[in-house]
């Protein structure tokens, strides 16, 4: 097979992984504390990567660490926002496509800490999100924003903060270093939040434990070394506008394990979000080829 599609079906498969890293998580934290959970997932999935960080290749200055860890800390912060919208949704799919705006935000975020003005194609594509984001938080005719919508956008404005940052330090830190980092910075974030504001059971139910383990093999250290072989084999733009399929398989899966339906004025937020994201990865790609 052609590298080129290699890393394509790689990529597809990351965001198969992502969707059901959704479930894991949902139906893993209904039998152990959530940030304990968050925490124990991300610690130990940085145990699992650190032998893979050997090498020169992986050597980290000493003076690069307190930037690591900045952005370690904003990948917390998106994570512990992330998981407590998820232990409280009542749909999955919607909380994937609001989490989706991310990739929108990037450039606003972008303007004020690096001074990348957004181009045109953002601006062209904005609104639309905005309607999309409108119409998921309709009900009964009304604009009603839900307690887990507002710590998934909170968590989408995060996200934003910490992929600018990322992308700043990655072009001079060692990717496989730095992402073990952030992932061990989530863990303690976790593990110390659970231990002030949470009560661990005195055991685990089995179906708990498989969970627990599928999120941190499957849902993250494979999920991990997917995505890094499909981009590694591929441009950034065409791994960007496969990774938007996420939001679509999370639907997908939702509705299959928890059979969630959307109102039709969902669906069309959905798709608008969907369009906005997709117009303006397709409009960037072309204008820089």
């Amino acid at each position: 097979m052609h590298s080129q599609r290699k890393a394509e079906l790689f990529l597809v498969l990351t965001t198969m992984i992502a969707a059901w890293g959704w479930v894991f998580s949902r139906e893993a934290v209904q039998g152990m504390p959530i940030f304990g959970f968050l925490g124990s997932r991300f610690l130990l999935a940085a145990i699992i990567l650190l032998p893979f960080c050997r090498g020169k290749s992986n050597k980290i200055k000493l003076k690069q660490l307190p930037k690591i860890l900045m952005t370690g800390g904003w990948m917390a912060l998106n994570l512990v926002l992330w998981i407590y919208a998820v232990a409280t949704t009542d749909s999955l799919g919607e909380g994937a496509f609001i989490m989706s705006l991310a990739m929108l935000f990037v450039p606003l975020v972008a303007w004020v800490i690096l001074k990348n003005r957004p181009s045109r194609y953002f601006w062209e594509a904005l609104p639309v999100a905005i309607l999309g984001l409108a119409c998921l938080t309709l009900f009964k005719a009304q604009l009603e924003f839900k307690a887990s919508q507002l710590w998934f956008l909170g968590a989408a404005i995060v996200q934003a903060i910490y992929f600018c940052y990322t992308s700043l330090y990655a072009r001079s830190v060692p990717i496989l270093p730095l992402t073990t980092i952030q992932l061990a910075c989530t863990g303690v974030v976790g593990l110390v939040l659970s231990l002030f504001l949470e009560q661990w059971p005195s055991s685990l139910a089995l179906s708990t434990v498989i969970w627990f383990i599928a999120s941190v093999v499957i849902a993250t250290s494979l999920r991990f070394v997917l995505q890094l072989l499909g981009q590694k084999n591929t441009t950034a733009a065409n791994a960007a506008i496969i990774m938007i399929l996420e939001p679509v398989m999370t639907v997908f899966v939702a509705a299959i394990w928890y059979h969630e339906r959307m109102p039709f004025i969902q669906v069309v937020g959905c798709i608008l979000i969907l369009l906005a994201l997709f117009y303006y990865r397709w409009r960037s790609f072309n204008s820089s080829r």
